[in-house]
């Protein structure tokens, strides 16, 4: 059996939109544009990459707990609301 991450591949897609530019002091910034507000600063290009990978873990995270619209990445649309059916038949 197969199982699907949703929120791991929702990451891992929106970190491949990642967008990495060269500070004048030789540190690095880095944002994910279709994620609005998500920008991280580091040392090393590594550090940015971290730093924004966690960054953009929260602003989920708080996202979803505020029900707040996230962005559709590559097709995975975190923004559908979970139904409940009920359990009679146990």
């Amino acid at each position: 059996m197969t199982g699907r991450y949703l929120l791991g591949d929702y990451v891992s897609r929106a970190m491949a939109h990642a967008v990495y530019d060269k500070l004048d002091d030789g540190g690095y910034t880095g944002r994910i544009p279709p994620c609005k507000g998500v920008v991280a600063f580091g040392s090393t290009l590594h550090d940015c990459e971290t730093i924004l990978r966690s960054t953009l873990e929260e602003w989920i995270v708080l996202g979803l707990k505020l029900g707040h619209p996230l962005p559709i990445i590559d097709n995975i649309n975190l923004n559908i609301t979970a139904t409940r059916e009920p359990v009679d038949a146990l």
